[in-house]
């Protein structure tokens, strides 16, 4: 039996000129990895067809389409730069198609008549082939010469944003900008480094080092500057914390708990003597305290907390107690390990009578750290994150401190044991004192739109430089370019500016607080911290999510950032408890608009909503899907003013009902939670979304308006958008109207995508506390930067080339 004939090497091949317009199809076809043997040998037969070819190249050209020969990839390899060093010089290769390709390899060799035949005619012949071939010759061809794709093509520049990011960053630092400044700065300082690998008791050591310094350039200045007895400007110690939030999250709320916690309830709940005695020792940190309400058996609810507080006339002392194990304190922060006095929330008992809930000064540690007799403190251990704070467990036995030692603004005990207060009734007197800590939550909804910026920072710089997906043998697309990637991180970039606009209206509410409006502002920053704080924690979700496997080095700061801010739902209050007191202040609220001057309370009431059905829940408004329609804040504004309304008016007579009906008020209540926790979530967004506009109109440069425009206009759709349910049920929208609000908000996300980094920019996070590589144009902690070559997304062969 003969021996079958080789098939020709690559370079045989390369020397027939009659071959040199196949050539690019020869390779895809052994490179495409889909053809079956018969398709190949009806290539063949087609090829060897040809007019142009003589004996020899019809004979080599039958053994390299013989699908029991297929050619090794050094084979391969000779025919692929052979390709590409021929069309070197190829311009617009992009746009060629296999046949194209092949006329050019023929040109080269033979003129504009090669092979004897003109190159129209050639390039017909080439094209049947390439039918049979059936791939998608312009992707083949991109896979082929990725080189002469890229020169035809420059890369496109980074986009340059519509606006100044330094002009955004100067609104966003509108109020207290010489504080932010300052507090950056300190920041930056060489000291303020993550570290790595440390214990959890290095680390704690190391937040406390933190602390002093910051103590010591004067952060306990801001919160209780000397010469302003009582008259600290807490929305400078506010704007501290929350740009103290970029960096380290724990140091933000180690220094949260001392001087925002400890040092304000000396600062509110004390007396002269007290701000005297203490404040300058709390300012520089001479004097390490903690905030001790929380016990295991009763969390939120302080009110009936179980630590004893029992004067002794005697010796002019009270005595602490703690009764249970459940009346432990629990969760204390600065208790484990540094802390040497605490604020203690104890049922105060005076002659055989309880007579609430009061705060006392206790102290835990002597000057050396040694636990002092009667307090037993366990340290809380490891923690899901916060583990440079040391929280820790309180017990009291029989601890004695002076009758002096009781915070005694709001209820004051005489030497004789007699009990004097200028508020009458426990209950109003036990508000009037938590309402004077409201500060607490108002710096963790700050510092929650931090840590969020944070997240979007670099979750957005990195998807403007990390290429994923895109046309076979093109450069490969920037996630941010990608329609999907938009949605995901955009509409919380909006979020974000939105919620900044609301917390400096929170914040100056705060600050400027009356008799008269202390418990709306309270409800207001129930609320707002809940929002704040459940947006950080979902938009750090999405960002670590939009980071892919990147997201999940810890060097890229977004495990830690998820980590230390999931307890933000849950300290400074729990935002479920939170909202539903938000939803009971507007029940008290919707009750006296009609209980004065009923009859007039009633027709305006009536009429206000009357209005709001004629005009927005008419068929013609309903239906209307136009942009400009779509893109008016007062269509989004309305629509969440309607829907809080109908809420607040559905909950109202519900409660009624059950009320009417004999239900106990407690189990009312508890029958309509859900609803409770929608009206107050409507509520609070509609403040969010009126704030923001407030704030835009109020901005002086024109040219940032449009961009915060387009940003607002996200904002209010996103908001409708995930109540279209409920919009639906009640009427509001009609079904196009509501597909039609999805296709605006991908068209603003698109609108938004060149401004993305400047926005981000423009949260003004120094570099130093960002810290991710990723967030900061590198692959790895000092490694090579995003470029073109690190960032190259050029794939070689031909795979999933073929036509469908």
């Amino acid at each position: 039996m003969l021996d079958a004939p080789s098939r020709p090497s690559a370079r045989e091949l390369l020397s027939q000129s009659g071959l040199a317009p196949l050539i690019p199809m020869l390779y895809v076809a052994w490179t495409d990895g889909e053809l079956s043997a018969e398709e190949l040998r009806s290539l063949g037969e087609a090829a060897r067809a040809q007019p142009w070819l003589d004996l020899k190249a019809n004979s080599i050209l039958a053994l390299w389409v013989d699908p029991l020969r297929p050619p090794p990839p050094r084979e391969l390899a000779l025919l692929r730069e052979h390709i590409r060093a021929t069309a070197q010089h190829l311009v617009g290769g992009e746009h060629h198609t296999l046949a194209g390709l092949g006329v050019h390899l023929a040109q080269v060799l033979g003129g504009d008549a090669p092979l004897g035949m003109p190159l129209p005619q050639l390039g017909q012949a080439l094209a049947s082939l390439e039918a049979t071939l059936g791939v998608d010759g312009k992707e083949a061809v991109r896979s082929l010469l990725p080189q002469a794709s890229r020169a035809a093509r420059s890369e496109a520049p980074s986009h340059t944003a519509s606006f100044d990011p330094a002009a955004m960053t100067g609104v966003l630092d509108r109020t207290y900008a010489d504080v932010r400044k300052q507090v950056r700065g300190w920041l930056e300082d060489a000291e303020f480094r993550y570290p790595e690998g440390l214990s959890t008791t290095a680390y704690r050591d190391q937040v406390f080092t933190w602390l002093k310094h910051l103590a010591d350039d004067g952060l306990g200045q801001l919160a209780f500057p000397k010469g302003r007895e009582g008259g600290a400007d807490l929305g400078a110690f506010i704007a501290a914390f929350e740009t103290m939030a970029f960096f380290d999250l724990s140091l933000v709320i180690k220094a949260g708990v001392h001087f925002g916690l400890f040092g304000s309830s000396i600062l509110f709940l004390g007396t002269k003597r007290h701000h005297q005695q203490y404040l300058p020792k709390v300012a520089t940190l001479e004097l390490p305290g903690c905030f001790a309400m929380s016990e295991l058996g009763h969390g939120s609810n302080v009110r009936d907390c179980e630590t004893v507080a029992r004067y002794d006339a005697k010796t002019g002392e009270f005595v602490i107690d703690t009764p249970s194990e459940t009346a432990r304190k629990e969760w204390i922060g600065n208790a484990a390990r540094h802390a040497r006095m605490a604020t203690v929330f104890a049922q105060l008992e005076v002659d055989g009578e309880r007579l609430g809930v009061h705060a006392l000064l206790v102290p835990l540690r002597d000057a050396h750290g040694k636990v002092l007799p009667g307090i037993r403190i366990e340290d809380c251990g490891d923690k899901m994150g916060l583990n440079g704070v040391d929280n820790g467990r309180l017990w009291f036995h029989g601890v004695r401190v002076p009758r002096e030692n009781l915070l005694d603004r709001y209820g004051q005990v005489t030497e004789a044991g007699e009990y004097t207060s200028s508020i009458t009734g426990d209950s109003k007197r036990f508000f009037t004192m938590l309402g004077a800590l409201v500060a607490g939550r108002v710096s963790v909804a700050c510092a929650s739109l931090s840590a969020a910026k944070s997240a979007l920072t670099i979750a957005v710089r990195y998807g403007d430089l990390r290429r994923q997906f895109g046309p076979v043998g093109a450069r490969e697309v920037r996630l941010l370019d990608h329609q999907s990637h938009q949605l995901r991180l955009l509409p919380l970039v909006a979020k974000a500016y939105a919620l900044d606009f609301a917390l400096e209206y929170l914040v100056d509410r705060y600050v400027h607080r009356t008799e008269d409006d202390a418990r709306e502002v309270e409800a207001l920053a129930a609320g707002l911290k809940a929002y704040a704080s459940w947006n950080a924690t979902a938009t750090v979700q999405e960002a670590r999510e939009a980071c892919g496997g990147q997201g999940y080095l810890t060097a890229n700061r977004l495990p830690s950032l998820k980590a230390d801010t999931d307890v933000f739902t849950t300290f400074e209050g729990d935002n479920t408890v939170l909202m539903q007191l938000v939803a009971k202040g507007l029940l008290t609220g919707y009750r006296q608009r009609f209980e004065d001057d009923r009859v007039f309370a009633v027709l305006k009431l009536l009429m206000e909503r009357a209005a709001t059905v004629v005009t927005d829940r008419n068929p013609i408004a309903g239906r209307r899907t136009d942009s400009d329609h779509l893109r008016d804040s007062d269509f989004h504004l309305r629509a969440l003013r309607f829907r809080e309304e109908e809420i607040l008016a559905s909950v109202s007579k519900r409660i009624r009902k059950r009320l009417t009906a004999g239900v106990e008020a407690f189990e009312a209540f508890n029958q309509v939670q859900v609803h409770l926790l929608a009206l107050a979530h409507a509520s609070v967004e509609r403040i969010v979304l009126e704030q923001f506009l407030r704030g835009v109109a109020a901005v002086k440069d024109e040219a940032l308006k449009p961009v915060l425009g387009r940003l607002a206009d996200l904002f209010g759709l996103s908001c409708l958008e995930s109540a279209s349910g409920w919009f639906l049920e009640h009427g509001y929208l009609e079904a196009p109207k509501a597909k039609a609000i999805r296709k605006e908000r991908v068209q603003l996300c698109a609108e938004l995508r060149p401004d993305a980094v400047g926005l981000v920019d423009a949260f003004g996070i120094p570099d130093t506390c960002l810290s991710a590589p990723i967030g900061l144009g590198r692959l790895a902690p000092g490694g090579e930067r995003f470029d073109d070559g690190a960032a190259d997304g050029t794939r070689e062969g031909s795979a999933d080339s073929r036509a469908t």
